[in-house]
């Protein structure tokens, strides 16, 4: 059944705009209308509303928040504007998607152990902000985290169910070469570096399957109870900054370009949760799951679903082959459908049933939540050189 009508409006006219104006059209068995979109500039939304086929490109953020048609609000915006116009949205009864991280602090990167703890504090009253405008007006928090909805992560979950084994471990990473985006670069647009915008994502991929397993096990969740991070910036290293040629992204301001974190769930199981903005080579996107009963790897990005070869670089377009890898020359790990295997269908799919039916998304408030507990955790922990108990935050 299609259930209620979901239209949908776009803020937004980038990267991640893109790929969910992209994917809506894979969603199927579900009344669903994209009308509109828009954007920091008229022009922009304009230009978006063309490529894709939107009926409405409208001038200002209110002008959609105004239409009585659209009952759902995508934000793909940077991470600074997430909380406003979220708790804008849900105060006009609009249910609100949110691509992660939901939010956090932007200010300057404290330097000190009260200021890290201060942060963290800040970063939960404005998630609890967010939260508490989606419950007060009866709307739901659909929070974009493929990583939960990609194929692998969701068939792992399907297979450790069917094992019955207890999840002991898990390490998980997302890397690259570096953002393009200079928000991505300064704590008060990012809200944080390295840790924090890449490692959310295998960070939320370790907290479903603990939740899963939770669930399946006692009744409730499992959670994260302490976190042990470091971070770095690896490139500032003096024999880096001296040759002649790099391919990894420069410009940090007081973000990170390296982290990596250990969460302790309360059953005593561990995930190590590493991410980079120096790695070449492409998307580094996997995760390795070890359970009393079973192994499981989960290679969202590079996989050997698809090989190809060139003998030069202008061949073949960066994007057809596979995101963010330096050239395409020679032998190249090829992904047939990189939207698929980074979970996006699955995730509008399942947000705009949640809409049309009433129910909760798989990935909603709860690991929106957690995940900036989590981070933010890990970066008191790593200016304070020590193991730091989340319990006062959950």
């Amino acid at each position: 059944m299609p259930g209620q009508r979901v239209v949908v409006g776009l803020v937004g006219a980038k990267f991640a705009a893109s790929f969910h104006a992209r994917n809506y059209r894979r969603v199927y068995g579900v009344d669903l209308r994209v009308k509109g979109v828009t954007a920091k500039t008229e022009e922009s939304a304009e230009s978006f509303a063309k490529q894709h086929g939107l009926e409405v490109a409208y001038p200002t953020f209110e002008a959609m928040l105004a239409d009585p048609e659209i009952t759902l609000i995508d934000l793909c915006v940077p991470n600074h504007l997430h909380r406003p116009m979220a708790i804008q949205a849900a105060n006009v009864g609009k249910h609100v998607a949110c691509e992660k991280p939901l939010t956090g602090v932007f200010t300057d990167r404290p330097s000190d152990e009260p200021g890290a703890r201060t942060m963290l504090d800040q970063a939960v009253a404005g998630t609890d902000e967010v939260l508490a405008a989606i419950g007060r007006n009866g709307v739901r928090l659909l929070y974009a985290e493929n990583w939960v909805y990609a194929p692998s992560v969701q068939k792992a979950n399907h297979l450790l169910a069917q094992a019955d084994g207890t999840i002991m471990r898990i390490l998980a990473e997302e890397s690259h070469s570096g953002s393009h985006s200079p928000y991505s670069k300064e704590w008060r647009y990012a809200g944080g570096g390295s840790l924090f915008h890449k490692g959310c994502h295998p960070l939320s991929g370790a907290l479903f399957l603990k939740a899963q397993e939770g669930l399946r096990r006692r009744g409730t969740s499992i959670r994260p109870a302490n976190v042990l991070a470091a971070v770095s910036n690896l490139t500032r290293i003096e024999s880096f900054l001296a040759e002649s040629e790099r391919w990894v992204q420069l410009g940090w301001k007081d973000c990170e370009d390296w982290g990596t974190m250990v969460v302790t769930f309360d059953d005593g199981s561990v995930a190590q949760i590493t991410a980079a903005d120096v790695s070449l080579g492409g998307v580094q996107n996997w995760m390795t799951v070890y359970s009393s009963k079973a192994v499981i790897q989960c290679n969202i990005s590079p996989n050997t679903g698809m090989m190809t070869y060139a003998p030069a670089g202008h061949l073949f377009p960066s994007p057809d082959i596979r995101e963010k890898v330096e050239t395409t020359a020679g032998w190249q790990y090829t992904n047939p459908d990189e939207d698929w295997m980074n979970g996006f269908p699955n995730e509008l799919q399942d947000f705009c049933e949640a809409v049309a039916h009433g129910r909760e998304p798989q990935s909603g408030a709860w690991l929106a939540r957690d995940v900036v507990v989590v981070s933010y955790g890990a970066y008191l922990s790593a200016i304070a050189g020590r193991r730091v108990d989340l319990t006062p935050w959950m």
